[in-house]
């Protein structure tokens, strides 16, 4: 079931509405701004990819850093695709410039749309770390930082000025809900799914 909050944010939660989003990535267009390439996708869609950076696999400490535009304020890690880039591939792209992080790239936790300022469609994956940086792109470029919180402490870091990304942390608790022994109880993908193919990239 698709849910909507306040927000106008919506996840999309089902191998059918993945797919879709999918094939408008696959249908998207470009538009060109100084040092940066912004993808659309077919359906007007800024296409975006993020990854909710854990610690280990208890998945019980989140990696955020600081944002460009408001240092004093914590983000998860992520950015705009690249023309020709899939999502999986932008994801650890982006954390390793913003966070100077590697690590082992785990599920596809679902595409979050929204509408409220800047319509823009977001691939959120999650991925444990297994290598930090001492110094990354955008440390010493714009001096960005970066910090380990708890989950739940970052959810209300995150709700107080940046509820869209709380928002990929709920999801993660639900989904946690929804598992046996760690492995989320999903109906297995049609064959040649795109969503099923998104979510098994690595």
């Amino acid at each position: 079931m698709i849910q909507r909050t306040r927000l106008s944010l919506r996840c999309l939660s089902t191998f059918e509405d993945i797919s879709r989003a999918l094939n408008a990535h696959a249908d998207g267009v470009m538009k060109f701004k100084p040092n940066q390439t912004r993808t659309y996708d077919g359906e007007g869609f800024k296409q975006r990819a993020a990854c909710l950076c854990f610690r280990n696999e208890r998945e019980d400490e989140v990696l955020l850093v600081s944002s460009s535009r408001h240092p004093d304020q914590w983000i998860v890690p992520g950015g705009g695709m690249e023309p020709e880039e899939e999502p999986c591939g932008a994801a650890v792209r982006e954390v390793y410039e913003e966070a100077g992080v590697k690590g082992t790239l785990g599920r596809l936790l679902g595409v979050f749309e929204h509408n409220q300022d800047r319509k823009h469609r977001t691939y959120v994956y999650v991925l444990t770390v297994t290598e930090t940086l001492e110094a990354w792109e955008d440390s010493i470029n714009i001096g960005r930082k970066r910090e380990w919180f708890p989950v739940e402490e970052a959810i209300k870091i995150l709700q107080s000025h940046k509820p869209v990304h709380a928002e990929y942390l709920r999801r993660l608790q639900l989904s946690c809900s929804a598992t046996d022994n760690g492995n989320i109880l999903l109906p297995p993908p049609p064959p040649n799914d795109n969503a099923a193919r998104a979510a098994a990239c690595r």
